[in-house]
């Protein structure tokens, strides 16, 4: 009984020491200490398939999995939001085929070109912290991107192209030799390199193409515009994409588990999912210029090249609390003022791109944003104010673009199947107590 009352003793003055060093450290220390509390709470790592098992889901569930089965699916995941509160976050199907292992609702996927609206959030970023405008021009010796590989332009109108004209696809690049991004072995070739290019390198190709249009003139989609949009935000900030993006983008909007895709098997992140593509026995010429032949997915397109375009994994849940981050409601903080918001989604004529996004109603502002290639799709729909969803696959279909422009009906026909949903459940903030 003495050891016991000893100890009793020993842990209160220890709570005590800790106390009283806690009160003497620097305001700013222990704010720091506040901010690390905060962080405790880390999406992915919190949440579970077992979290999301209702009662009132099932008739959705069996939907989702009967159209993974029509379609040879392997593993997809889903997150729903509504109100800004995560109601719904689970994983279907498999993570790895082979190994058995199925997918959780906090396992990463790659999202393709789901990817640009993180790129157009940390540009939107970099405006409000007064590194860059909208109107910069981009190439150019006045231009932020003025280093001697960038000033090899063919045609006289590339110092014109500003920001505005990447983040809306208006730059009036040529994809009249494909779109180089998912050309690597070619490029090789026509620039008679013995290795894969650099990002630089292939700007610097496609600057050597002449435009197809006046910079601001009619739309058309260009992977290549990102990912000079990706070196816009290094040369802004002065620190690489990624370690911008994760710093002043992704963790203050509450996502932690965000990274840059990497091009192989053994090279994927912790919980990352295995990729499967529509035709493994497709091989195509590898990016690296090694002359092997290998699946798109696995070396065949170099994804980690895409960057801001196309490069980043994540899990659904994250995805959707990023853009609960920057949809001017009060629920989540949003990361970016309500001016920048409303700039990304407003659109000046009929046919032109919102920032980052892929499409916008007019009516009621619902937002999609979709991501497609081989191994995977991706596909988000935002309704300010009310459901909106992010399903991300781990499969790329036969369909292609097409079959990734179908996600939103799918699921809008099992969400259908939902008469109502449990009222005190959001993810966001904590797991759901199970009795």
């Amino acid at each position: 009984m003495h050891r016991y009352k000893l100890l009793i003793v020993l842990l209160m003055l220890i709570a005590g020491l800790t106390l009283t060093i806690r009160s003497c450290q620097p305001a700013a220390n222990r704010h720091i200490l506040a901010e690390e509390e905060e962080i405790r709470y880390r999406l992915n790592d919190s949440i579970r398939n077992a979290f999301c098992d209702f009662k009132e889901t099932e008739r959705m569930e069996r939907y989702l999995k009967n159209w993974m089965a029509r379609y040879n699916i392997r593993g997809a995941q889903l997150a729903i939001m509504d109100n800004e509160r995560l109601i719904y976050a689970k994983g279907f199907g498999w993570a790895d085929q082979q190994d058995s292992i199925l997918l959780e609702a906090g396992d990463i996927l790659r999202i393709a070109s789901a990817s640009k609206l993180i790129t157009a959030i940390g540009v939107m970023k970099l405006c409000e912290e007064g590194k860059l405008t909208t109107e910069s021009p981009v190439f150019g010796p006045q231009g932020i991107l003025n280093d001697s590989i960038f000033l090899q332009y063919k045609d006289k109108r590339v110092p014109k192209i500003t920001v505005h004209h990447l983040l809306n696809h208006t730059s009036g690049f040529s994809r009249r030799m494909g779109d180089p991004m998912f050309r690597s072995a070619d490029l090789i070739r026509w620039t008679g390199s013995n290795r894969k290019l650099t990002e630089d390198e292939v700007i610097a190709f496609q600057l050597g193409l002449r435009l197809r249009d006046n910079p601001g003139g009619s739309a058309q989609y260009s992977n290549v515009g990102y990912l000079v949009l990706s070196r816009v935000i290094e040369e802004a900030s002065g620190m690489t994409y990624e370690d911008y993006i994760r710093k002043h983008v992704l963790e203050p909007a509450g996502c932690y588990d965000m990274q840059i895709a990497r091009n192989f098997h053994h090279e994927k992140h912790r919980r990352e999912t295995t990729y499967y593509g529509h035709a493994p026995e497709d091989l195509i010429e590898s990016y690296d210029g090694s002359g092997l032949m290998r699946p798109r997915e696995y070396g065949g397109h170099n994804i980690e090249g895409l960057q801001g375009a196309g490069a980043w994994v994540c899990s659904a849940a994250e995805l959707l609390r990023l853009v609960a981050s920057i949809d001017g409601l009060p629920g989540v903080p949003d990361i970016l003022s309500k001016e920048s918001i409303q700039k990304m989604t407003t659109l000046n004529r009929k046919g032109d791109f919102p920032y980052g996004w892929a499409r916008m109603q007019a009516k009621g502002g619902v937002l999609t944003r979709t991501g497609t290639m081989s191994g995977t799709s991706a596909y988000i729909k935002s309704r300010p104010g009310g459901v909106s969803y992010v399903l991300i696959t781990n499969t790329s279909s036969y369909r292609g673009a097409s079959f990734t422009n179908r996600i939103g009906q799918t699921i809008d026909n099992a969400l259908t199947r939902v008469k109502e949903w449990p009222e005190t459940v959001d993810l966001f903030n904590e797991t759901p107590k199970k009795s």
